[in-house]
Parts: structure tokens; sequence; C-alpha cells
């Protein structure tokens, strides 16, 4: 018998082409009602700043528009960029929203702004120590979510216990997550290549904690899944574009598929494409399988976050329909 995987969605809140912010708040929703009360466990939304082609700036708004509009899924960061925040006032804000919607909050923690510089020097007024002191704020958040025995006291969220997760794309944020015995996601949805190694380095360092007694590891993934290769290949061609558009710094918003990519990039853009940011589960529901079995057997995950861009809505909902019935398959066999 297979190793039970769970699975849940990661929505970076793109603006598609020819939308807004609000429309783009409206797509997420869409998205929530749909993986509410289903196999998806959790419903995470990133953080991004300076792009107009992402509207998941504020993160925490969104966290809480999505509670209001679901019932059972969790909710939560993936992540909340530390470096960006107090973990005080993260205690407080995620601490307000346990106080309104109860148990259903996660925080995934990023070591990165989730933008450049020049933006990250607006956000923090060029105070970037929580770049290098990540691990710390880690431990002082979990202080403040704690029963907190000392005087300063972040209200409401004490006692809470919202679940921690370390986010990584390097090997870095493996040894902090081992250290600290929390469970540990890996961004393979933009850079898997380090993915193998931290894994071993996380497992081989893990140690228990009061919220994890053994390692749990995630990642999050691409998939664009369809009921022929032909569409999913069509499909494919807005997560080409959009990852064209990263590379270039153009950052336009999500654009509508196209008939073929010839002409639109070049070789090496193909190449870096496929390779850094790989659409890990495409094609049909059989192709998925096949992956998600060579996926499992090459790093046996607990738990994978599903990111798709795809422009229509109701194909995205589809992508997200046919993995469902994937990871069913899968944990039956």
């Amino acid at each position: 018998m297979n190793k039970q995987i769970n699975i849940s969605v990661l929505n970076l809140v793109p603006v598609r082409e020819g939308k807004n912010a609000t429309g783009a708040f409206e797509d997420m929703i869409t998205l929530a009602r749909h993986v509410d009360n289903s196999d998806y466990q959790r419903y995470w939304i990133s953080e991004h700043h300076n792009m107009r082609s992402i509207a998941s700036s504020a993160t925490r708004q969104l966290i809480q528009h999505v509670l209001q509009n679901t019932e059972t899924i969790r909710a939560g960061s993936g992540g909340v960029m530390l470096p960006n925040h107090s973990p005080y006032i993260v205690a407080e804000e995620f601490g307000t929203l346990h106080a309104i919607f109860g148990d259903r909050l996660d925080i995934g923690l990023g070591r990165a702004p989730g933008t450049d510089m020049m933006t990250a020097n607006a956000i923090r007024r060029s105070n970037h120590e929580g770049v290098f002191s990540f691990r710390d704020e880690i431990e002082e958040l979990r202080r403040y979510l704690d029963d907190n025995k000392t005087s300063l006291v972040a209200y409401p969220g004490e006692g809470t216990k919202v679940p921690l997760y370390v986010l990584g794309s390097s090997t870095d944020s493996a040894h902090i997550a081992a250290k600290l015995g929390l469970p540990y996601a890996f961004a393979a949805h933009f850079a898997p290549q380090q993915m193998r190694e931290a894994f071993i380095i996380y497992e081989n360092n893990f140690k228990p904690s009061e919220q994890l007694a053994e390692p749990y590891k995630m990642a999050s993934v691409n998939a664009v899944l369809a009921d022929s290769n032909m569409e999913a290949e069509y499909l494919a061609t807005t997560h080409y574009q959009n990852i064209i558009g990263l590379l270039r710094n153009t950052r336009n918003q999500l654009p509508r598929p196209v008939d073929s990519m010839d002409g639109l990039w070049t070789p090496s853009e193909e190449h870096t494409i496929k390779n850094q940011f790989p659409i890990q589960f495409f094609g049909t529901k059989d192709d998925a399988l096949q992956s998600l079995e060579n996926f499992q057997e090459k790093f046996s995950v607990d738990e994978l976050l599903v990111n798709s861009y795809v422009y229509d809505m109701d194909a995205l909902l589809k992508t997200y329909d046919i993995f469902a019935d994937v990871a069913k398959t899968y944990n039956e066999s």
C-alpha cells in the first residue's frame, strides 16, 4: 500500500488578463469554495509585492476573506515573509483571526522578502535583519502564540498555538525546520533543484517538538490537468507565458492561452522554464497518477500543495478536481 498523501492548495492570487485585483479576489474565492468540504485540507495564500500580475500582497486580509467564504478548509499563509513583519504583530493578527474563526489557521513562514530589494526597503525601511535572524523570529512568534508567561503578551494570540510551518527553496531553511521540530514545505513550484537534499537534511536533523513528533514533508508543485494531452498543452501556454514575463521582468497579468509557443520564447527560456518552473503534474489523470507515483518514489512527501496557472476558471477547477481524483486513487492503491 502506498504512503498516504495529503493534498492542499497554494494560490498566488494571479490577476488574469482583462481583470483587476477585485476580479483576482473573486477568482480566489471561487476556487476556495470549490475545494471547501473536499479532500483538500488547506488553502494557502502567498505573499508577493510590487507585482501587478499578483494580488496577494495583504495576505492576512485575504486569509480572512477565504475563512469568511468557506466552512471547513484550513486557510493560511504560504507564506508570511517574516523579514517583512514583526513577529509580535503576526501573532496578534493571526490570534485575532483565531478568535473569530477558531482552529482553521496555519502560519507558513518564509525568510525571503517576496519581492525586490527596492520594495523590501519600502516595506521595512532598510531594516532587513529578519533575513539573518529567521530562526530567532520563528521562536519569538512561537512564544507569543504559546501559553506565554512573560509580561509581553500578544493578545489575541496568546495560547492559540496556531500551527507554524517553515517554507524554503534551498537547504538553509531545512536546518531551521529540523531544529525547531516544525513541518517543512519546499517550494518546488519555482525552485525544485535542491529539494531532495533539503529533505534529507530535514529528516536527518529533525528534533521533535510540542507541535510535531516526526518529520512532516510538504512540497508545492505546479499542475495543469485536462481530459486530453492536447487540451493540457493548450492550457499550459498560460503558465509558460507567465514565467516568461517573470524572467523578462515584464510582470504582465496572467495571459490567455495560445495555440503555440513558437516565436514566444527562446530556446534558453524554454529550458529555464521547464527546469526551474516545471509543471510536475501535467496531462491527463493517467499521466498525473504516473507522475505522482514517480514523485513519491523519489521524495516520499506527506503533503502536496498544488498551484496552477490556468487562465479559464472552469479549466482551473477541473485541474484541481482531476488532481484530487488522482490522489484518492493513489491513496487507495
